[in-house]
């Protein structure tokens, strides 16, 4: 994958996860829509949940992001 796209696509989903965590998504996401948005098992849960799970992945994000620049081989 090309470097360009591997930020990107880093960049896209950083902002998505910061709507999330700090503007009001969780809480628009609360629900049903948290099936489509986050996945099956959020269904069920609040928005604090919800914003804990995605500053959790969104961390793991930025690791595997910062290996990608060093390796890209390991870009997926």
């Amino acid at each position: 994958m090309a470097l360009w796209l591997w930020c990107l696509l880093f960049i896209l989903q950083s902002l998505y996860c910061w709507w999330i965590i700090g503007y009001g998504g969780a809480r628009w996401i609360e629900g049903w829509k948290s099936f489509f948005l986050i996945e099956w098992f959020a269904l069920d849960w609040s928005a604090e949940q919800i914003r804990l799970y995605v500053l959790i992945i969104w961390g793991f994000s930025v690791i595997w992001f910062i290996v990608g620049l060093f390796k890209p081989e390991l870009r997926l």
